[in-house]
């Protein structure tokens, strides 16, 4: 008596699924007065992935514009261009400037970091903040990267 019930419900179960399916490809007419909707714009194809480019190890190349340095209130602010002459793109780029006194001690300086991957040829702008300390006289950049060393050329534009 079982297997009667079981077979009855899985053949009702059948003929709902299909008679769902026949309804749902039939398409309801519009009502009177209402446009027929938009067709939907053809599928297109996604975007490839970008590939992934191992960034430099050992010393990268950097290109750079001679330093911009202005006095602006109680800072004196050092604007860098630089420019990524690497093949690979360079992790962590860091910018480190030290101001001297004329005896050659140091007196102050700041760091700059870009937190992104520079790619190659890409062109940033550094920019260094300094306290001003009247002992100041010269300074000097020291330029590195998470995998290594940079070499530095100054160039005549980027």
């Amino acid at each position: 008596m079982n297997r009667q019930i079981s077979a009855m419900l899985a053949f009702a179960g059948v003929g709902l699924l299909v008679a769902a399916a026949a309804t749902a490809g039939q398409k309801k007419p519009a009502p009177a007065g209402q446009s027929k909707p938009a067709t939907p714009p053809p599928a297109t194809e996604p975007a490839a992935p970008a590939k992934f480019i191992p960034p430099v190890r050992g010393q990268a190349e950097l290109g750079y514009l001679k330093p911009v340095t202005k006095r602006a209130g109680s800072e004196i602010v050092t604007v860098i261009k630089v420019k990524n002459l690497a093949n690979g793109p360079i992790a962590g780029l860091k910018v480190d400037e030290f101001w001297y006194d004329k005896a050659g001690d140091p007196v102050t300086g700041d760091t700059f970091r870009y937190k992104k991957l520079m790619m190659p040829g890409e062109v940033i702008e550094v920019t260094l903040r300094t306290p001003v300390n009247p002992k100041m006289d010269r300074n000097s950049y020291n330029f590195s990267h998470a995998n290594g060393t940079i070499k530095t050329t100054l160039l005549p534009k980027l």
